[in-house]
């Protein structure tokens, strides 16, 4: 039997899509567990093939699965319903599954109106899933089925089968890193808190399980050898337990992964020892949900228990050990005007944030906020028969309007960007000579987003190439880094200061003299500088290299020889 595991189109197409366009960790595991089975598993990320319709017929027809499960979350819902019936089009023995947060959420709605959705798969899936696909692939009648944690229709009628138990110790999965290539890794499953704005709570019933450090290192180190040397830890709050993170670093460490990685963490759940030993095994970013400056929309609009003290502290420790922290604000919510966003404001220059995303409140099917709307006003979950991927909670709120907070969101990011460059030039990294190659790193990191990375473009940055210098240059006082010296010195140069570029490239290949980007830049200065020959000698080096056979050309011209003399 040959499962098809897909991760459907969103509705909306992104301009960014950092956060949607990967498949969940989730159907990794579901896929893994189905290949220990000895089953014929296939993933595909469908994200941004809203157009492709064609291709994804022909893959259907090709592959011939005789099971495709989809995992929905909310705004690829109608991705996977369009997917779903395409397959039924196709072939009508095809069973489709829909699984995942938005489909346990809305089992129902999917069934009763959906006849192209066959089975539904309810929170955490893989046994459920499992079972299914055993029950199918030994042509089980369907009037009875043996298996908890799903829903389907019986008697054309809605039908959910019992609850099916968490798996009380996530170790006994079978790894997905043997089996597929994937960036984005989970070391634990569920949260703790109760955030309104956030189906987590009613998914995970706020318990946490965790992988055991050995675990979930050895799937690093499996993807490593693979070839991936960045990922994305994608629990809710990594670091919840101080002394398993400190495990999970030291085991990096110690096996020599040379890697670099983001995560998410709560601002009351980290501390000195965390930090640092999350940056010596490579972490490079934290993520924490701040949602907003303004108590009482924090706590109780938002249900985001956090002390102030706790969010200075938090983020000065962060960047002191030459992390970036990241905020997350979100705005649009019960109350917001132009005083509360002062608020955010105000909070942004206290914690000093070097990146910060911004969100509109958006209403999810599973949150506490959902179901306060639907007794609010009186709704069923048919709302969602409309093709909309979700509902902005000020659509639901007489005192807010788009345009209001549309402006408001504007001049909370907008006053973010204004602010950046003071943010950057206040840091101050903690003394420890053993974190002085990382200091460097960080600091060439943020000078890179301002050059060429998410803040190049972002015109109310000011001083973008000055702060950017001397980012640099403080880089270079904690360590030498070739890209510290090539940043530095292609600044100097695209601003007509040759030989100070001549001077800093030199003294770069002091330290990396085999680097091809150092030499080929140094001799991009020398032709500036009428210095033929210097530049001449320098690209020979590298004259197999396509990169470099243009300015050899010139060199060779204006020194009057032909190629090879």
């Amino acid at each position: 039997m040959k499962i098809l595991l897909v991760y459907p189109y969103c509705l909306e197409e992104r301009t960014r899509d950092d956060d949607v366009r990967v498949p969940p960790i989730g159907l990794y595991y579901v896929g893994a567990l189905l290949f220990s089975q000895g089953y014929k598993v296939e993933i595909l990320n469908l994200h941004g093939k809203q157009k492709e319709t064609v291709q994804i017929k022909q893959v259907i027809r090709d592959w011939k699965p005789d099971i495709i499960g989809f995992s929905i979350l909310h705004a690829n819902r109608w991705g996977g319903l369009e997917v779903a019936g395409i397959a039924k089009e196709i072939d009508p023995g095809i069973k489709t599954v829909f699984g995942g947060v938005g489909a346990t959420y809305l089992w129902r709605h999917f069934l009763e109106h959906f006849e192209e959705v066959d089975y539904i798969v309810l929170s955490e899936g893989e046994y459920s899933f499992l079972e299914l696909v055993n029950y199918l692939a030994a042509g089980e009648k369907e009037a009875d089925v043996p298996v908890k944690g799903i829903a389907f229709n019986q008697g054309g009628k809605p039908f959910k089968t019992a609850e099916r138990e968490f798996i009380e110790d996530i170790d006994q999965l079978p790894d997905p890193s043997r089996y597929f290539i994937f960036q984005h890794v989970v070391s634990s499953r569920g949260c703790p808190w109760n955030c309104t704005f956030c189906g987590s709570p009613g998914f995970w019933k706020r318990r946490v399980r965790f992988h055991s450090p050995e675990y979930f290192v050895n799937q690093l180190e499996n993807l490593y050898q693979k070839g991936i040397d960045f990922f994305y830890i994608s629990d809710d709050t990594f670091t919840l337990r101080k002394d398993r993170v400190i495990a999970i670093c030291r085991d990096i460490i110690r096996r020599d992964l040379n890697i670099s990685w983001f995560a998410i963490s709560r601002v009351n759940c980290v501390d000195s020892d965390i930090l640092y030993w999350m940056r010596k095994a490579g972490c490079i970013q934290i993520s924490y949900g701040v949602e907003s400056g303004s108590e009482y929309i924090r706590e109780s609009i938002l249900n985001k228990q956090l002390k102030v003290d706790d969010i200075k502290r938090a983020f000065e420790l962060t960047t002191s050990y030459g992390i970036m922290p990241r905020a997350y604000f979100i705005y649009g919510s019960p109350g917001e005007n132009e005083e509360t966003i002062q608020e955010s404001l105000d909070l942004m220059d206290e914690i000093k944030p070097l990146s910060a995303v911004f969100y509109i409140l958006d209403i999810y099917p599973g949150t506490a906020l959902y179901r306060d709307y639907r007794e609010k006003c009186g709704i069923s979950d048919d709302l969602w028969l409309k093709r909309i991927e979700d509902v902005m909670y000020f659509e639901t709120d007489d005192s807010l309007d788009q345009d209001m907070v549309l402006n408001l969101g504007k001049k909370l990011r907008e006053g973010y960007y204004r602010r950046l460059a003071g943010y950057i030039d206040s840091i101050e990294l903690v003394d420890r000579e053993e974190l002085y190659p990382a200091h460097a790193d960080f600091l060439a990191r943020l000078s890179l987003t301002l050059t060429h990375g998410d803040y190049a473009n972002i015109q109310t940055i000011k001083d973008k190439e000055k702060t950017a210098e001397n980012l640099f240059r403080k880089s270079l006082n904690y360590y030498p880094l070739e890209r510290s010296y090539l940043g530095l010195g292609i600044i100097k140069q695209k601003n007509g200061f040759y030989q100070e570029s001549v001077n800093i490239m030199s003294e770069g290949l002091q330290y990396f003299a085999d680097s091809q980007p150092l030499n080929c830049c140094l001799a991009i200065s020398y032709m500036n500088l009428g210095r033929f020959s210097d530049a001449l000698h320098l690209l020979e080096k590298f004259k197999e290299s396509p990169e470099v056979a243009g300015h050899l050309d010139i060199c060779y011209k204006a020194l009057g020889l032909k190629q090879g003399q």
